[in-house]
C-alpha cells in the first residue's frame, strides 16, 4: 500500500523540521595540504585534522587528537599516509584510507614545528623547539637520524629531491640553513647569511639551486655545488612561504613567455602572492589586491596538476589562484566562520546563501559545490543584510557607519564579475544595524542606525549596466526614530509602510514615502530585536529580549497574542505557512515553530551551542536556515510530509501485521505467530499464545511447552528476539496467574541453549536481575503447598480410620450374643493392628514432611512446621493453658493461607 501525502490544495501546517546540512570550520589555523592528486583537503581543527573531498566538501574522515593542539603534519606523495605531531611531544602515524591511527611515540623533547616527507614516502624529517632535527622510518616508527647543530627553533625542513644526493635542508631562528648527509650522517655546509628566522626553503629541478627566504624581507640563492651564496633578492615583505615553480610545466603567465625561465614565488604578511625570476630577480607576476583585504598569507601551496597556487591566509581562508592566468582567483573555501551575525538567500532560484560572519567580506555560499566567494569592499565588520523579491540585489550594512548595494551574476564563470558594487550610502554616523529593500521595486533602501536615525535612499540613480562602486546615493528623507540602537527595519509587503524596533523596547510604524510615524506598538519590556509583517494579515510580529513574541494589529496597534517559551531573548522571527505560523530562534540556542492560533509551540529544533543570531526562509519555505554564535549555519528542511507519509505507512502495514498474526493463531502455525507477535512488539497476544498451548497440551507429550514446534521456535530465536521475549517474560513473572506460561517460556529458553550463548544476549544482567526475585518468591510458594498437601493426606487418612472404628463398634452390637473371650480378643486384635498399620504411614508421612521442609518455607509470611504426634499433644496442652489469642493468631494464619491458595489458583 502506498503511503500519500496530505492533498496539495489544503495548506497544512508544518510539525517537523530536521538538520540535513551544515557549514561549519574547517579550519582554525595552522597547518594544511592538499593531496598530489588534488582530491583531498587536509587540515588542522584546534586538535583534530580533518580530511575533506574538495569537490563535493564532504569530510571523509576526522582524525581525533589528544586534547592538545596539533602543530605540524604531512602527507605522504601516494596519499596513503599522515604524519601528525601535537603539543602532547607525540608523533603519530595515520592510515588516511581507513582514517584510523597507526603507532604513536614520543619524538622529542619539545614540540615538533616543522614536518617534511621524502618523495620515496619511506622517511619523516622533523624539526622541533629543542633545536635538534631527526628522520623516521615511516613503515618501521624508529629514528634513523638524529642532527645537532642549530642554535634555536627549527623553523623548516626540506628534502633534496634529487634521490643521488641523499641530504636534508634544515633552518632555524638562529638565521642559518644547514645541509646534512643523510649517508654519512654528517652536516656538509652552513649557510650563513639571513639575518632573521628562516621560514621556507626550496630546491630547483635541477637540484643544484637552493633558494631561502626569511622575515629579514629577502631571498637568498645558494650555489648548492659549492656551497656559496650567489646571489640576494630583496623582497620588501616579512617572508613566510617561499617555492619553486617547475620550469617545463608553465609556457606563459598572463601573456609574458616563460618556456625558459627559472621562476620562484613569495608570499607574506601583505597578503599577496608574488611571481619572480630565479636568475634576474624580475617580478614576472602578482596578485591582485583584494579591496578592504587586511589579512596576510601563512603559506603557499604549489598544485603541480592543474598549475594552481593555493594561499592559506591569516582569517582562515583558503584561495586558489591559477598561474597561467595571471594568478586569478578561480576558487576560496573557507575554513573558518566567526559568530554568524546574519544570513539571506540570493539569486533567483536562491542556490547561494550571503552571510555575514564578523568580518569585513561577505561570504556568499554555493549551495550546490563546496565553494565560497568572498565580496571585499567594507573596511569594519559586516553586521547587517537584505535582498530584494528576486535575489538580484544584495544590500550591507556595516561597522564603518556605511551601506552598499551589490548587484548579482552568479552564473558569471569569472568570480570578479560575479558581484558589483552599484553605490554606497554615506551618511549615518555611527554603526548602521539594519537594512530593508522595498519588495514591489528595487527603488528605496532603509537603513537604521546606532545614531538612532532612519534614512531612505534612493537607489534609482545606479547604473545597474556600468556599476561605479564610488558611486553615492542621495538620502531621500531621515527621522529620529528611536531613542536608543535601532535593531531591525522591516518593510510591508506592499511597500506602503515600515517597521522599526530598538532598544527602547518600541516597535513604531511609519509612512514608507514620507518618512512619518503611523503607530507605536508599545508593550514588551526588553529591547526589540526583531519585528516582522504577516504576508496575507494585517498585523505585526515582533521579539523582544524580554522573551515574548507579540502579534500586533496595524489597525489599532493593540497586541493580539503573546507567545512564550524561549527562556532567552528572541533574536529572529519570520512568518511560515501563509502567515499561519511563526519560527523562531534566541539566546538559548533553539528554535522554536509555532502555530498562531493556538498559541503553541508544536516543535523545538535544537543543534546549535551558543546564541542564534540569524534566520531566513526560503521561498517554498521547505528550508529554513539559522546561524549563530557557535560558527555554525544549521540547514532545517521540513519533513512533516514525510513523516506523515511514513506514519500513515507504518499504520497501513500495522494493520496488514495484525491480520497476519489473527490468521497464524487461526491456523496454529505458532513459529509464524511467536516471531511475528514479537515484531509487533505485542507481549499480551504472545501471553494468550502460550496459554492456550498450555491449556491445550495432550496426554504423555514431552516437550517443554507443550508442542514440540513451539519448542524448536524457541531455539531457532536471535539473541535481540531472546532479548526482548526475556524481558516479556520479566513482566509476567511479576504475577501469580502468568507465573505458569512465564516459568514455562523461561524453562524453554535455558534448557535449550549454553550459558555462553545466554551471557551473549544483549542486557541479561538486568533482565536476571528481575526475574530472580519473582521465580525465588514463586518456588517458595510452590513448597510450602506441597507441604500442607500431606497435611491434607493426614486427615484423610484420620477419616478412613475413624469410619472403621465405627464399623467395628456395630459389629460388637450386632454380635452381641457371641459367648466367650476368643470372639471379642479376635476383633480387638484387628483394630488394634489397623492402628498400628496407620500411626506407621501417619509417622512416615510428617518424616517426609520434615525432610521437604528443611529450610523452613513460609506462606505469606508465616513459618509452615511440621509435627509428629507427640508434639501435637504437647502443643494442644500447651494452647488448653493460653487465653484467647492464640484463637486470633490461627485464624489470621488460616485467612492468610486461603488468600495464598487463592493467588496460587
Amino acid at each position: 500500500m502506498a503511503a500519500q501525502a496530505p492533498p496539495q490544495g489544503k495548506i497544512h501546517l508544518k510539525t517537523s523540521f530536521k538538520s540535513t546540512q551544515t557549514i561549519e570550520s574547517i579550519y582554525t589555523g595552522g597547518k594544511v595540504c592538499i593531496s598530489q592528486d588534488e582530491q583531498y583537503l587536509v587540515t588542522t581543527v584546534g586538535e583534530d585534522i580533518d580530511v575533506i573531498e574538495i569537490k563535493t566538501g564532504k569530510k571523509l574522515w576526522r582524525l581525533k587528537g589528544d586534547t592538545e593542539i596539533i602543530t605540524t603534519f604531512a602527507v605522504t606523495s601516494d596519499g596513503r599516509t599522515l604524519v601528525s605531531a601535537s603539543r602532547s611531544l607525540l608523533l603519530k602515524t595515520w592510515d588516511l584510507r581507513t582514517g584510523t591511527l597507526i603507532r604513536s611515540l614520543k619524538a622529542h623533547d619539545a614540540p615538533i614545528i616543522v614536518m617534511d616527507i621524502d618523495p620515496t614516502s619511506t622517511l619523516v624529517a622533523t624539526g622541533s623547539a629543542d633545536s635538534t632535527v631527526k628522520v623516521w622510518d615511516i613503515a618501521g616508527g624508529f629514528c634513523t637520524h638524529n642532527f645537532k647543530g642549530h642554535g634555536g627553533v627549527i623553523s623548516a625542513v626540506l628534502f633534496h629531491p634529487d634521490q643521488s644526493r641523499w641530504w636534508l635542508c634544515s633552518g632555524a631562528d638562529d638565521c642559518t640553513v644547514r645541509v646534512w648527509d643523510l649517508k654519512s650522517r654528517k652536516p656538509v655546509a652552513v649557510l650563513e647569511s639571513h639575518v632573521s628566522v628562516i621560514r621556507g626553503l626550496a630546491v630547483s629541478d635541477s637540484g643544484n639551486t637552493l633558494i631561502s627566504g626569511s622575515r629579514d624581507k629577502v631571498v637568498n640563492v645558494w650555489n648548492l655545488n659549492t656551497m656559496k651564496l650567489a646571489t640576494t633578492y630583496p623582497i620588501y615583505e616579512t617572508l613566510e612561504t617561499v617555492g619553486i615553480l617547475q620550469k617545463s610545466q608553465i609556457q606563459a603567465i598572463g601573456g609574458k613567455d616563460v618556456s625558459d625561465r627559472e621562476m620562484f614565488y613569495t608570499a607574506g604578511d601583505s597578503g599577496v602572492i608574488r611571481i619572480w625570476d630565479l636568475k634576474s630577480g624580475e617580478l614576472i607576476a602578482k596578485q591582485k589586491e583584494e579591496q578592504g583585504s587586511k589579512s596576510g598569507i601563512s603559506d603557499v601551496l604549489y598544485l603541480t596538476e592543474s598549475q594552481q597556487l593555493a594561499s592559506i591566509t591569516s582569517d582562515q581562508n583558503i584561495l586558489f589562484f591559477n598561474i597561467e592566468n595571471d594568478l586569478k582567483r578561480v576558487k576560496q573555501i573557507v575554513g573558518y566562520n566567526d559568530e554568524i551575525i546574519d544570513v539571506a538567500y540570493i539569486g533567483e532560484e536562491e542556490t547561494h546563501l550571503a552571510v555575514a560572519a564578523n568580518s569585513e567580506q561577505i561570504r556568499v555560499f554555493n549551495l550546490k559545490e563546496f565553494e565560497c566567494d568572498l565580496i571585499y569592499g567594507h573596511t569594519d565588520i559586516v553586521i547587517c543584510l537584505d535582498r530584494n523579491t528576486d535575489g538580484s540585489l544584495l544590500a550591507s550594512g556595516s561597522k564603518d557607519n556605511t551601506a552598499k548595494v551589490w548587484t548579482l551574476d552568479l552564473e558569471n564563470e569569472d568570480a570578479d564579475e560575479r558581484y558589483k558594487c552599484i553605490g554606497t550610502c554615506v551618511g549615518h554616523t555611527e554603526a548602521i544595524g539594519a537594512v530593508a529593500l522595498t519588495r514591489k521595486t528595487d527603488g528605496l533602501l532603509l537603513t537604521g542606525s546606532q545614531d538612532r536615525t532612519i534614512k531612505c535612499w534612493d537607489l534609482s540613480t545606479a547604473d545597474l549596466d556600468e556599476p561605479d562602486a564610488e558611486h553615492r546615493f542621495k538620502s531621500h528623507y531621515t527621522v529620529q526614530a528611536h531613542d536608543k540602537d535601532i535593531n531591525t527595519i522591516a518593510i510591508a509587503p506592499n511597500d506602503k509602510i515600515f517597521a522599526t524596533g530598538s532598544q527602547d523596547k518600541l516597535a513604531k510604524i511609519w509612512n514608507l514615502q514620507e518618512g512619518t510615524l503611523v503607530g507605536v506598538c508599545k508593550g514588551h519590556k526588553r529591547g526589540v530585536w526583531s519585528v516582522k509583517f504577516s504576508p496575507v494579515d494585517q498585523c505585526l510580529a515582533t521579539s523582544s529580549g524580554d522573551r515574548t513574541i507579540k502579534i500586533w494589529s496595524l489597525n489599532d496597534f493593540s497586541c493580539l497574542r503573546t507567545f512564550e517559551g524561549h527562556t532567552n531573548s528572541i533574536l529572529k522571527i519570520d512568518f511560515l505557512t501563509s502567515g499561519l505560523q511563526l519560527v523562531s530562534c534566541g539566546s538559548d540556542g533553539l528554535v522554536k515553530l509555532w502555530t498562531i492560533r493556538t498559541n503553541e509551540c508544536v516543535a523545538t529544533l535544537d543543534n546549535h551551542t551558543e546564541k542564534i543570531w540569524a534566520l531566513t526562509v526560503r521561498k517554498d519555505e521547505n528550508m529554513v536556515v539559522t546561524g549563530g554564535a557557535d560558527s555554525m549555519i544549521n540547514f532545517w528542511e521540513d519533513f512533516t510530509e514525510v513523516e506523515y507519509a511514513e506514519k500513515k505507512q507504518a499504520k497501513a502495514d500495522q494493520v496488514l501485521k495484525e491480520q497476519e498474526l489473527s490468521n497464524y493463531l487461526q491456523r496454529k502455525d505458532w513459529k509464524n505467530a511467536i516471531t511475528l507477535a514479537l515484531s509487533l512488539e505485542q507481549p499480551f497476544r504472545l501471553l494468550q499464545l502460550f496459554n492456550q498451548i498450555l491449556r491445550d497440551r495432550p496426554e504423555h507429550d514431552a516437550s517443554i511447552t507443550g508442542l514440540e514446534a513451539v519448542d524448536r521456535v524457541l531455539m531457532g530465536l536471535s539473541l535481540e528476539q531472546i532479548a526482548k521475549l526475556l524481558g516479556y517474560v520479566r513482566d509476567w513473572n511479576t504475577h501469580a496467574k502468568n507465573m505458569r506460561p512465564a516459568q514455562t517460556v523461561l524453562h524453554a529458553i535455558l534448557r535449550q541453549r549454553k550459558v555462553q550463548e545466554m551471557i551473549e544476549v544483549p542486557g541479561i544482567k538486568d533482565l536476571l536481575d528481575g526475574l530472580l526475585p519473582y521465580s525465588e518468591r514463586h518456588f517458595q510458594r510452590v513448597e510450602a503447598l506441597t507441604v500442607r498437601s500431606y497435611v491434607v493426606d493426614y486427615t484423610v487418612q484420620a477419616m478412613d480410620l475413624m469410619a472403621l472404628m465405627g464399623d467395628v463398634d456395630d459389629l460388637e452390637l450386632q454380635d452381641g450374643d457371641m459367648d466367650g473371650d476368643e470372639g471379642r480378643l479376635s476383633l480387638r486384635a484387628q483394630r488394634k493392628a489397623e492402628e498400628e498399620r496407620m500411626a506407621k504411614e501417619r509417622h512416615d508421612a510428617f518424616a517426609a514432611a520434615r525432610d521437604a521442609a528443611v529450610e523452613a518455607p513460609t506462606t505469606n509470611g508465616y513459618a509452615v512446621v511440621v509435627q509428629d504426634d507427640e508434639e501435637e499433644e504437647e502443643a494442644a496442652e500447651g494452647g488448653e493453658s493460653e487465653d484467647g489469642d492464640g484463637d486470633e493468631d490461627s485464624e489470621e494464619e488460616e485467612q492468610a493461607e486461603d488468600d495464598s491458595d487463592e493467588d496460587m489458583e
